[in-house]
């Protein structure tokens, strides 16, 4: 139900009140790609120098977007952690190493809870950079490097609540992630390393050999006949026999076979083998090819199910598409 105290918009009000918002947050961006200067450059080399990692700290909605920000980095190749302020003036302040590099975020450069830490953390000697939106703010002075994160105002109506600032905040922590990922040539196999339970984690580090069935294969000879290759392929559960000479494939057999070569209803056609009912040559994929490739192919060529082979094109296994 809805509230009677508040009065009925139309949408178009609500519909514009969006895009005025979004079209200042984007000339916001517009703004701060200007206000880049060599003091970012600056910042990105005192990272890379860094022995230890990137410690950010702040607090309120500063905080929020830095634990965002340690996290980008974190995953991109920079070790990273988020040290709230609050927690830090009451002991956190052990969890900073001599070789680790300090990002502290406020956009009034005067944050209280900041202002407690900055003697502690000038008497460390940590190299600091400060992201704020007064470049003669208190935290900016005492920083080693600033980056200048201001707006000309935020997009709340009243010019109060934190919106376009911390806009600006996460979008100079994304440009320092993306700064140092190609300042180390972070490729996509370094991102999976650190997401291997997402799906770029399993499309860059799954290879079919991880999925794959290898143990008691559905396997017959040449001279295997119908008969008894029905009762492999039935203890295989997979709808297929290998037809193999030791570890060579000569070719398979499938149920869908089976069902054309029963309704030939030739005679005697039980007692055939599988050299002559076999598809030879069948479609095989490499054990080492990713597993993502394999489902392409496997789609492509509307089949459900591929040998697998080594390098020497033996056979080690065979895949089903929803072996994942």
């Amino acid at each position: 139900m809805s509230d009677p105290s508040i009065p009925s918009i139309h949408s178009d009000v609500l519909i514009e009140s969006a895009r005025r918002t979004l079209s200042t947050q984007a000339q916001a961006l517009a703004n701060l790609a200007n206000q880049v200067t060599e003091e970012f450059a600056k910042a990105v080399r005192m990272i890379l120098d860094s022995k230890g990692r990137t410690i950010i700290c702040g607090m309120g909605k500063s905080g929020l977007i830095g634990k965002k920000i340690a996290a980008t980095l974190a995953s991109t190749g920079t070790p990273s952690f988020f040290l709230h302020p609050g927690e830090a003036f009451h002991g956190d302040l052990g969890m900073i190493q001599a070789q680790d590099t300090l990002i502290l975020i406020s956009y009034s450069g005067e944050t209280e809870e900041l202002m407690r830490l900055l003697p502690s953390l000038k008497n460390f000697g940590n190299p600091s950079i400060a992201l704020v939106g007064n470049i003669d703010s208190t935290l900016a002075k005492h920083c080693d490097c600033v980056l200048d994160i201001s707006v000309d105002r935020e997009t709340c109506p009243n010019n109060l609540a934190p919106t376009t600032s911390t806009t600006m905040t996460a979008a100079m922590g994304d440009a320092l992630a993306v700064a140092l990922m190609e300042c180390r040539n972070f490729q996509p196999q370094d991102f999976a390393r650190f997401h291997p339970g997402g799906s770029l984690g399993r499309k860059l580090l799954t290879r079919v050999k991880d999925l794959m069935h290898k143990d008691d294969l559905p396997v017959c000879t040449p001279d295997t006949t119908l008969k008894d290759a029905i009762s492999v392929m039935t203890h295989g559960r997979m709808g297929v026999v290998l037809i193999q000479d030791a570890k060579k494939l000569l070719g398979i057999f499938t149920d869908g076979d089976l069902r054309r070569a029963m309704l030939k209803e030739s005679e005697g056609m039980i007692h055939k083998t599988m050299a002559d009912l076999m598809t030879s040559n069948p479609k095989t994929i490499n054990e080492n090819v990713m597993i993502v490739q394999a489902e392409e192919q496997m789609l492509r060529d509307k089949i459900t199910l591929l040998v697998v082979v080594d390098d020497v094109h033996n056979v080690s296994g065979i895949l089903e598409i929803y072996d994942r």
